[in-house]
């Protein structure tokens, strides 16, 4: 009776992960509301390219890479989230699947979206650098902070697992050692006694 439950306890754990799949729908909708404030601000650059200046000009093309740039960040969180945590897609009909897609398990989930975190920081500084004379040094001062943050933060995690990948793979080698060593004591006294 006990086994009986913990089965459907288990089950039921197991399906709730498709409680994610509308969260991950719920991305690829906001996906069309980034398409439509980039066009509109694709718009507002086009029809302002003879009047406007050239950091006008610069400003608004910084922000089209910024929308473009958490697109692509809304993107690795779909399919990367959706294949670690609900269910594996299959890509066997798709010739133009990209390589990385279900290859990035959740440590390189988290690189790859802290990398993108870091470039859209980074878009955002450069943004109000342009137009320096609008605003104050303590806002300066805190975007820096907090894109430094973003940096040391990302660097960080990059460290932490790749020594923890060297950890595990210098496990790895150490029990392979310890299990070839006898196969080949095994084939040495083979040999001697194919010899003999």
């Amino acid at each position: 009776m006990t086994r009986k439950i913990e089965k459907a306890l288990e089950v039921l754990i197991f399906a709730s992960r498709w409680i994610l799949a509308p969260f991950y729908l719920g991305l690829a909708v906001s996906l069309l509301v980034l398409l439509i404030k980039f066009m509109a601000e694709l718009f507002h650059i086009a029809t302002h390219a003879f009047s406007a200046t050239e950091s006008e000009v610069i400003l608004g093309v910084l922000a089209l890479v910024d929308l473009t740039l958490t697109g692509s960040l809304l993107i690795i969180v779909i399919f990367s989230g959706y294949e670690n945590f609900v269910s594996k897609i299959d890509h066997t009909g798709h010739r133009d699947w990209p390589e990385w897609m279900g290859t990035i398990d959740f440590s390189g989930l988290k690189l790859k979206l802290l990398s993108s975190i870091v470039a859209i920081s980074a878009i955002q500084l450069l943004k109000q650098f342009m137009s320096i004379q609008n605003i104050s040094e303590r806002e300066i001062f805190w975007l820096v902070v907090i894109h430094v943050v973003f940096v040391v933060s990302s660097v960080l995690l990059a460290l932490s697992d790749r020594i923890s990948g060297h950890g595990s793979s210098g496990h790895g080698t150490s029990g392979l050692g310890g299990v070839h060593a006898p196969a080949a004591s095994t084939d040495s006294q083979a040999g001697k006694t194919g010899g003999h």
